[in-house]
């Protein structure tokens, strides 16, 4: 069982970005999901989560009102849609998910390790 990003690439500022978390081997029911990113020397942020329920989604003050996190009815699928992209932006992303996990308005919370994390894919914004 595993997770697999995909969508990343190059995007010019004030573009758009779709990435994809493909799990394998499981749903995501009753799992919490996230989306991480990790900037070049920086450290791994939290940047949305879906609550266990699925009906619930945060998003870090960075990107609110720009990416928007979603599920499949298959619910084996993430997306990340990202708008108005700004340089800053420019990391590698993760998708995880975890039984255990709490998506709260104030992050994604776990204790280690997670039941999956994916490899990530790399997002760079620059004209």
């Amino acid at each position: 069982s595993q997770l697999v990003e995909s969508g990343g690439g190059l995007a010019q500022p004030g573009g758009s970005l779709t990435l994809s978390c493909k799990a394998s081997g499981f749903t995501f029911q009753y799992h919490a999901t996230g989306w991480f990113r990790q900037a070049p020397g920086k450290e791994r942020e939290w940047i949305s989560c879906i609550t266990s329920a699925g009906g619930v989604r945060y998003y870090a003050d960075a990107v609110k009102g720009r990416f928007t996190m979603s599920s499949d009815n298959t619910m084996t699928t993430l997306y990340l849609k990202m708008d108005s992209l700004q340089p800053e932006d420019t990391a590698v992303y993760y998708c995880a998910a975890d039984r255990r996990a709490m998506c709260l308005e104030k992050g994604y919370t776990y204790s280690r390790p997670l039941d999956y994390w994916g490899d990530g894919t790399s997002v760079t914004v620059s004209s």
